[in-house]
């Protein structure tokens, strides 16, 4: 279970509007219309997106800084912002929805091979596409977004991804035209997978405080995880780790939760490199969630590096 929360600082609060852009509204199915920021510039396109809650506009003050050498646009993420926010329901919230949304902005701008950039929770998005559709990409670049929602852990298996995967099994068993037999045995293991999954997902819970509850496109946003295990496509994937804990006093609490942190980060970074082995990993250490506004000038510096060697 990843939660964001604790690492929320203030570069999560306010979102600006402070540079020049134009916007407009792309149709990406009939009655879903995502926000795009184009804030010009000529070269390789590179696409923003945000994390959770987040909208096109957060990178308002960082995206801009890429225009010399690149077209560059940002898009808000169906649910929020201006963009529409179709009911929470039949998948319209799942990673691979979400991969399409990106995909059919791009088809609709000819925005051709763009490189992607993510925060937080568009890793996902990125590993949709990498994963399903790498030759509509040239590059995928994840801000503190290449966790265990972005690329399966066989060590670690996220609780919604196993469940979304026997859902897969069970939808593809019912449409027919599969060997039921073999089908059925993958369905058994993939069950058993899910409960012991469900089990230790459950007791790591018990004994947290109550979460507060979702909002119905959090929710489905949340349960929308899917499950990548190949992805090969060019990778950067900048981690903040340990991320900035500094606003907490010093103590035994204060370095558990830093240990903790370290160790899950690190997991991260090192399930991603045996996963994506042509992949670039960064370590920051002491950076905020938000690394590319905490830690900006190291972020461009690793950014354009990773540019600058695509073909």
């Amino acid at each position: 279970m990843l939660i964001i929360s604790p690492w929320i600082t203030a570069y999560s609060m306010a979102q600006t509007d402070s540079s020049p852009h134009s916007v407009q509204m792309v149709v990406v199915e009939p009655g879903v219309q995502l926000e795009v920021l184009d804030w010009g510039g000529s070269g390789r396109p590179l696409i923003f997106l945000a994390g959770n809650g987040d909208t096109a506009h957060r990178f308002d003050g960082f995206a801009p800084q890429f225009k010399k050498r690149h077209h560059v646009f940002a898009v808000t993420r169906r649910g929020f912002g201006a963009s529409s926010s179709p009911a929470p329901a039949n998948g319209n919230y799942s990673a691979d929805r979400l991969g399409d949304d990106v995909l059919a902005v791009g088809k609709a701008l000819r925005i051709d091979r763009p490189v992607l950039v993510g925060h937080s929770m568009a890793g996902e998005e990125l590993s949709s596409i990498g994963s399903r559709f790498p030759n509509k990409v040239s590059g995928l670049i994840y801000l503190d977004a290449a966790t265990d929602f972005a690329l399966d852990d066989p060590e670690h298996p996220l609780l919604t991804n196993e469940m979304n995967d026997m859902k897969k099994r069970i939808d593809k068993i019912e449409a027919g035209g599969v060997d039921e037999k073999k089908e059925l045995l993958k369905l058994e293991i993939a069950a058993a997978r899910f409960e012991t999954v469900l089990h230790h997902d459950n007791a790591e819970i018990a004994n947290m405080p109550p979460l507060p509850p979702r909002s119905p496109i959090g929710a489905a946003l949340n349960f929308g995880t899917q499950k990548y295990t190949s992805i090969s496509v060019p990778a950067l994937a900048i981690y903040a780790c340990p991320h900035n804990w500094d606003r907490l006093p010093d103590g035994d609490r204060k370095a558990a939760l830093i240990k903790d942190d370290k160790a899950r980060c690190t997991r991260w970074a090192d399930n991603f490199r045996r996963g994506v082995p042509n992949a670039h990993i960064v370590m920051i250490p002491n950076a905020d969630h938000y690394v590319y506004l905490s830690n900006e000038a190291q972020v461009v510096a690793e950014m354009n590096a990773f540019l600058d060697n695509l073909h």
